[in-house]
């Protein structure tokens, strides 16, 4: 949980789960084991096939902080896993390295699963988001557009992931047993960021 003192940071605006350039990146990181080779070389290659320099750059920032939050296990799995298991492990990147995500995947879409409500709207994150604001400065200080752009990329995120329908429809994780595994090596376990009854 955040502290008053703490600032959310909110620029996961770039990209939304980034699987597919996570898959691109993590395979080039396990060979080299240096994240500012494997940055260098995505950019100098253009091998995300952004069209400007400035949108590499971008994505770059948005993908390698993520990356570099998940174990050698983990990074393991998004090389060499399914798409699901990818998507599981962006998903815990993302919450891990966006306090603002993992707390919204708690507090609302973990709880919420738990209590049979079945869906999570704007309305919820809306509500989520007040009351961050009243202790965050930060929060209240983006503008309504910003904030749209922020709701909007964290519901991307979770259909990608196959955490919620388009419609807003939780969907109950079935989470493999590597993954599993993996989230559980944490403290506390990072399995609090998924719909599942699982511990």
């Amino acid at each position: 949980m955040m502290t008053a003192n703490q600032r959310y940071a909110l620029s996961f605006t770039s990209g939304s789960l980034l699987t597919r350039e996570a898959l691109i990146a993590v395979p080039i990181y396990l060979r080299e084991r240096d994240w500012s080779t494997t940055r260098a070389r995505i950019k100098d290659e253009n091998l995300l096939q952004t069209r400007a320099a400035r949108s590499n750059t971008r994505l770059l920032g948005a993908l390698i902080p993520r990356l570099q939050v998940l174990t050698d296990a983990e990074l393991q799995i998004v090389a060499d896993g399914t798409s699901t298991e990818r998507g599981h492990l962006m998903w815990a990147a993302a919450c891990r390295q966006y306090d603002l995500i993992g707390e919204f995947a708690e507090e609302v879409l973990r709880e919420r699963f738990l209590t049979l409500a079945g869906e999570v709207t704007y309305e919820e994150f809306d509500s989520f988001y007040r009351s961050k604001a009243i202790w965050h400065d930060e929060l209240d200080a983006i503008t309504d557009t910003s904030y749209k752009k922020v709701r909007q990329v964290v519901f991307k995120m979770m259909v990608e992931a196959g955490l919620l329908t388009k419609h807003g429809l939780i969907e109950p994780t079935s989470l493999s047993a590597g993954v599993a595994d993996c989230l559980r090596h944490r403290t506390p376990s990072d399995i609090r960021f998924f719909p599942t009854k699982a511990a």
